[in-house]
């Protein structure tokens, strides 16, 4: 298998899956603990990161050997993005510093990045 399919197929599925966990826990355990904005910022961060999950997985689906570049960048910039933007508002969500916050629209960034590489890589292999 090639690389970017192991890659991004395995981050997709250990990304799906932890965002499941973290929804039923904030859905459970943090629901008494967190205001309304920090439990409605634990959500954004829930539904990006699935989404990107599943946006992982099509990187990995999509990907022929030998890979391409917009398949490896695809596959990084989704990566990077859900750590940097689920990751910050989750951290923002439990109480941290406020200068996280500039994380999440690198993150944001990353993630527009990685759906025009999706994009290119669907053109790469119809060529």
């Amino acid at each position: 298998m090639n690389p970017v399919r192991r890659q991004a197929g395995v981050s997709g599925s250990v990304f799906g899956a932890l965002a499941v966990a973290l929804g039923a826990f904030a859905a459970h355990a943090l629901k008494d603990t967190l205001d309304a904005h920090s439990l409605a910022l634990w959500r954004t961060a829930v539904e990006y990161q699935f989404v990107h999950a599943l946006a992982l997985i099509g990187v990995a689906l999509a990907s022929k050997d030998p890979p391409s570049l917009a398949g490896r960048f695809a596959g990084s910039a989704f990566l990077v993005g859900v750590v940097l933007f689920s990751g910050s508002l989750y951290a923002l969500a439990l109480g941290g510093p406020r200068a996280l916050g500039l994380l999440a629209p690198i993150g944001g960034a990353a993630l527009i990045a990685g759906w025009i590489a999706l994009a290119r890589l669907f053109l790469v292999r119809n060529e």
